[in-house]
């Protein structure tokens, strides 16, 4: 690995550790002030507008910027605004109208920062799959680890020393992770194209990604997967204490189990990818997550259902190296920030769905609907996409890949001949 990248990986290691803290500190701050749902609501919802509202515009403005600058500017501004709100916090100025507007700002950052930061790592890397592989094994080991098991503890004992200690914690965070980038190596700018309006290169980069079957498959799985995961999460906890009798204790460890197992199949993508092959390794992957959740639905005790959500775990973190590293080998450098975006995007616009369907399926019907539908959602996606991310189309995408030149990075006429990139 470049030694580049052992930066970038200590910078996003200690930003996931600040989100972590972040994501368990502001429902708790907001809880400090009301307990009032819907202003509890407006909180948690503030942080995932961004990505709804902006979330194709930002990838166009990443392809137009450099993407090292564009890395610690957004990480920077994260810190100002967390120092600033610890401040107003130690000074009595805390309001959920604060929050709601905090959360949407470090929303906004990270839309950018993780939209560069995607677009950055393939010309890091220069572009070779089975390192952008293990990069990423490695990116979403630590985000995994900190974000989901040190950062919410770590969160909630700041908290109990100040209300603005964990703000001022994910600042320090932030500003830690914009140094380490500002040293990052810089990369190759994409070859300069025809200077359009933005609306009109944001609609490029998503027509990119909707003609292209392979890119469309990659896309797909995360959002109907959304919609699916997202409809379990929201009666889960509901469904842990009403029939399987688990407290609140038991709850937290049934989510590290989940967590537990998205660490394992990070840790074991490129090799499931190098025996099985990306397209049939994700395929596996996705059908692996809905038979877990069939199981989750049917377990009889609380074993059998943290070893499914531990099983769905693997299968979702393994996903997420597979996909995003194929994706950033195959396409072309000056739409990486878009493609990356408009995904994302698409994932995004899909949770809210699968939150609103799962809670009218056990009001309808009952607990355990929701995830019986959402296995079924899940399978079905299964099968859908399996010919469009199959072994022959990764393949063929890979080859176009390396076979074009930096002068012709434009995509073919053909949906399935789209997938290229910058050799």
């Amino acid at each position: 690995m470049p030694s580049g990248f052992g930066r970038l990986w200590t910078a996003q290691t200690v930003s996931s550790l600040g989100d972590g803290v972040s994501h368990a500190a502001l429902p708790l701050l907001a809880l400090t002030l009301t307990r009032d749902p819907m202003a509890l609501a407006l909180v948690t919802a503030a942080g995932t507008l961004p990505w709804l509202l902006f979330g194709v515009l930002g990838g166009a403005l990443v392809d137009r910027w450099d993407h090292r600058r564009t890395m610690w500017i957004a990480d920077t501004a994260r810190a100002l605004l967390l120092a600033i709100s610890a401040a107003a916090t130690a000074l009595d100025g805390l309001s959920i109208p604060l929050l709601a507007a905090l959360a949407f700002l470090l929303g906004l950052g990270g839309l950018l920062f993780d939209t560069a930061a995607t677009a950055y790592l393939p010309d890091l890397l220069g572009r070779e799959p089975a390192l952008l592989e293990r990069a990423n094994s490695r990116l979403r080991g630590a985000q995994t680890a900190m974000a989901g098991f040190a950062g919410p503890p770590a969160g909630s004992a700041l908290l109990a020393l100040g209300r603005a200690v964990p703000l001022l914690a994910d600042a320090v965070s932030f500003m830690i992770s914009a140094l380490l980038v500002r040293t990052l190596p810089a990369t190759p700018r994409p070859v300069p194209q025809a200077r359009d309006p933005l609306l009109r290169q944001a609609r490029a980069g998503a027509s990119y990604v909707f003609r292209n079957q392979l890119l469309l498959g990659l896309a797909l799985r995360p959002a109907v997967g959304n919609i699916a995961f997202l409809a379990v999460e929201t009666v889960l906890a509901l469904y842990a204490h009403d029939h399987l009798g688990i407290d609140t204790y038991g709850f937290g460890l049934l989510l590290t189990a989940e967590a537990a197992g998205g660490l394992l199949g990070a840790a074991i993508a490129s090799s499931l990818g190098r025996r099985l092959g990306t397209g049939t390794a994700l395929t596996c992957t996705a059908a692996l997550e809905g038979l877990a959740i069939l199981c989750l639905a049917a377990a009889p005790n609380p074993y059998v259902a943290g070893l499914a959500l531990a099983v769905c775990g693997a299968g979702m973190g393994a996903t997420m190296v597979l996909a995003p590293s194929l994706r950033q080998a195959i396409v072309p450098a000056h739409l990486m920030g878009r493609v990356a975006s408009t995904s994302r995007m698409l994932a995004m616009c899909a949770a809210p769905i699968g939150a609103f369907l799962g809670g009218w399926l056990a009001t309808t019907y009952d607990i355990r609907t929701p995830l019986y539908a959402a296995a079924v959602l899940l399978l079905a996606m299964t099968a859908v996409t399996a010919t469009m991310t199959s072994n022959r189309r990764v393949q063929e995408a890979l080859a176009a890949a390396s076979a074009d030149s930096p002068d012709h990075p434009a995509p073919r006429s053909r949906a399935e001949n789209t997938a290229k990139t910058d050799a």
